[in-house]
């Protein structure tokens, strides 16, 4: 439920992936008959197995590409197919590391530097290599092509990095669209991505479809909480009403 409940809070949230959890049974466990006087010398016996049911397994995201909205805005980025854009992130205690983030929605300071709404750098490449901020003449528009490659005056001045992953479970969910990657990570060049600036990519979330499962998971605790009653309830009578009659 709280899974569910996030999706649908964030359902409008820019490059919001979904998130989902599978389930699993529980182990078998061995059921034993222990200090029963009908068993010679009070010894236990096993009488089969008991299956406590299902827990809650692994959560998941679902990574498919959100519908592209169409805002016009020159700061504004959607990527077409597989990777990320890079962000120099800065948390409250000043300490700084790269995320990765399919939210395009940027704004251009003061002084010239592409940031996130937040104020992370947006980084790209340049001479420098990889992994430099982006600055642009603040008074000035500017065009990104599909290939990432950014124009003022029809003379290039930079190009965003995107990035990839060989494998995407070994990217951790960090606040509301950032990713970080975590040990056994591979980072990749996204090969094949496209950007598209004046879009930004709608959150991938279904809210009938969510609005469903969240109805049939609340009818599933509540038949659960039921049958639980009715244990508690034969449990009652065989204290207090069985065992007076013996």
């Amino acid at each position: 439920m709280d899974t569910l409940t996030n999706n649908l809070a964030n359902s409008d949230t820019v490059g919001f992936k979904k998130e989902g959890l599978t389930s699993q049974s529980f182990d078998s466990v061995f059921v034993d008959k222990i200090k029963d006087g009908s068993e010679a010398y009070h010894y236990g016996r096993r009488i089969g197995t008991a299956n406590p049911g299902v827990k809650i397994g692994e959560s998941y995201v679902d990574w498919s590409e959100g519908a592209f909205e169409v805002t016009d805005n020159e700061v504004d980025f959607a990527i077409g197919g597989k990777g990320f854009f890079t962000i120099e992130f800065t948390n409250k205690a000043g300490e700084t590391k790269t995320m990765y983030t399919r939210d395009g929605n940027f704004q251009v300071t003061t002084d010239g530097y592409l940031v996130t709404t937040d104020g992370d750098y947006v980084l790209g490449k340049g001479a420098g290599g990889q992994g430099q901020r982006i600055k642009l003449d603040p008074t000035q528009n500017f065009r990104v092509d599909t290939e990432g490659y950014i124009y003022q005056n029809d003379q290039v001045v930079g190009q965003m990095q995107l990035t990839d992953f060989a494998d995407y479970n070994y990217l951790e969910h960090y606040g509301e669209n950032y990713y970080y990657p975590v040990e056994g990570a591979e980072l990749q060049d996204a090969t094949g991505a496209k950007i598209f600036q004046g879009y930004l990519e709608s959150s991938n979330v279904g809210i009938v479809s969510e609005m469903v499962e969240m109805i049939s998971v609340s009818r599933q605790y509540e038949a659960n909480q039921k049958i639980i009653q009715t244990y508690d309830r034969s449990l009652e009578i065989a204290v207090t009403q069985l065992g007076r009659l013996s």
